[in-house]
């Protein structure tokens, strides 16, 4: 970055702090915002934004991190499956170090199971290809990624490669913000609603918190002014009395989002009720696939499971609903960090234990 634009960054960034401490004088009350992408996560920590907000007007993180909200069960049935002989488990890196009720993954591995970190689902259809073993991708994520699984589905059955399957784990926005707004114990006046979902989804997907439940939302980018003017927006409509869902990252969002993606991710997927760590069981929040691909999904493959277990004094759950900070957990900075972690929103690169432990301890709000 250039002297002259970094100096103009920062001028950007004073004006719309200015303009957020003048909006929250006429809200005259206070407000909490919620974040819900990892991305957005990490850039508030790393610019320190929060500590740039008049008293009185909170930035909370929400569900923003897949790997999070995938709950022990998963991880629990994952683990089973790896037991199995000649079978293979590919998996994204972030999913590695985040504990079941019994081991982690890649402690699994380091005990002669079968995990390979893969970067994309193609890469483990072209293992199964390979290797003629049966492998089975762990298909965690959210609307950004269930296409590529869905593409890699589909180039499966083109390809006749029968030894390839997925352990269902992809989840829905959505229905996640819904359970917030319903949360007795979270009071949400705005959300920043996340850029690279939107892109998939459309910004009216999410038309229904505005207009059934009067919370407003804005689709923001990631740069720091992206960020702040979307929390200004939220303000201004909180102040002004409006309430309304607000697309302020118009060069890469529509309102109906990518259709081409849609139509693969519906040729093989249907909504189902699923479990995310924090929220227990949401209905309509997760992706399962068709029953005409039931040949393509390990979790019909009879496993024994442990009861599920979580760790011991672990606060993620809380952590993801927006109900505490980080520093509230007692495990926080003191046996769980990035080094040695606890819980999920610690291992995972877009978590929010993750993204506080190393931007924002020294000086959190």
């Amino acid at each position: 970055m250039t002297h002259d634009r970094l100096l103009r960054d920062r001028a950007a960034v004073a004006g719309l702090v200015r303009r957020i401490a003048d909006a929250a004088a006429r809200l005259g009350r206070p407000a909490t915002y919620m974040e819900v992408c990892g991305t957005h996560t990490h850039a508030v920590a790393a610019a320190g934004l929060r500590r740039m907000l008049p008293d009185g007007i909170r930035l909370v993180s929400g569900p923003g991190c897949p790997v999070c909200v995938t709950p022990v069960g998963y991880l629990d049935r994952a683990l089973a499956l790896a037991t199995r002989p000649g079978t293979v488990l590919c998996t994204f890196g972030d999913l590695m170090r985040v504990p079941s009720s019994t081991v982690t993954l890649e402690q699994a591995r380091a005990e002669g199971r079968d995990v390979r970190i893969v970067y994309s689902p193609r890469d483990a259809l072209a293992i199964a290809q390979a290797t003629g073993q049966e492998v089975v991708f762990l298909a965690v994520g959210f609307e950004t990624t269930t296409p590529t699984i869905a593409a890699a589905l589909a180039e499966a059955e083109a390809s006749g490669i029968p030894n390839f399957q997925i352990l269902p784990g992809s989840k829905l926005v959505p229905p996640a913000l819904l359970a917030l707004v319903d949360d007795p114990d979270l009071e949400v006046h705005g959300f920043l609603l996340p850029g690279h979902v939107s892109v998939l989804t459309g910004w009216e997907a999410f038309r229904f918190l505005a207009e059934e439940h009067d919370v407003p939302g804005a689709v923001v980018g990631f740069a720091p002014t992206d960020i702040l003017r979307g929390v200004l927006e939220l303000l201004e409509q909180n102040a002004g009395g409006r309430c309304a869902i607000v697309n302020l990252y118009g060069t890469v969002v529509s309102p109906q989002g990518n259709p081409t993606a849609a139509a693969l991710v519906e040729r093989f997927f249907a909504p189902a009720d699923d479990s995310w760590r924090g929220f227990g069981e949401i209905p309509h929040s997760g992706l399962a696939l068709r029953p005409e691909w039931a040949h393509r999904d390990a979790s019909r493959i009879p496993v024994v499971l442990p009861p599920p277990r979580e760790p011991a004094g672990c606060r993620c759950g809380e952590v993801l609903r927006g109900v505490i900070d980080p520093p509230e957990c007692p495990l926080f900075d003191a046996s769980c960090s990035p080094a040695t972690p606890v819980g999920a929103c610690m291992v995972s690169s877009e978590g929010t234990c993750s993204a506080w432990f190393r931007q924002e301890r020294w000086g959190s709000a």
